[in-house]
């Protein structure tokens, strides 16, 4: 049995309260916070409105706290034409995806630390893993890279190491 209280509030509720559109409101304004920090690349990848997309790229030429302010709350207006959820996962796809390459990034420095260090078992292991490998031109740059190693650690015979291990990886893949 409803009471006349309850009836009557059912008969008021018109939507969300006004704390609730709030929450929201920051909600895709942070979601735009987001768009702002992309890269011109990421940013054309993603399927938005050329209005929101003109926002986003003014967002970056704008320096005065203030405006930036006022950009975000439009960008966030703006934001209520996307489906976010859509774009939630867009962009934790980028994000994943730049997490892969870090880790990638890092696999291919460990690989060359210790081919520089390891000797012929490290060698060995990397061969055993990437039969693909061009094995006398990756002897070579390890030779010529351990000699140049002492001097600088950033060399140029380093950083060719490095690449022609990313190109064996990348082979692999």
């Amino acid at each position: 049995m409803t009471t006349d209280f309850e009836s009557d509030t059912e008969e008021f509720y018109d939507g969300p309260s006004k704390s609730q559109r709030k929450r929201d409101m920051h909600a895709l304004q942070a979601l735009g916070q987001e768009l702002t920090e992309l890269s011109a690349a990421h940013l054309a990848a993603l399927e938005l409105p050329d209005e929101l997309r003109e926002a986003v790229i003014e967002m970056g030429r704008i320096r005065q706290r203030e405006a930036r302010r006022r950009q975000l709350q439009r960008i966030g207006r703006l934001m209520q034409l996307v489906d976010s959820e859509q774009l939630t996962t867009q962009l934790s796809a980028i994000k994943s995806q730049g997490a892969l390459s870090v880790q990638r990034q890092h696999l291919i420095e460990r690989w060359r630390d210790e081919l520089l260090t390891g000797g012929n078992d490290a060698l060995n292991r990397f061969i055993s893993e990437y039969p693909e490998v061009d094995i006398q031109h990756l002897r070579q740059l390890i030779r010529q890279a351990s000699k140049s190693q002492p001097q600088e650690k950033a060399s140029g015979q380093s950083r060719k190491l490095f690449r022609c291990i990313r190109d064996t990886l990348a082979q692999h893949e």
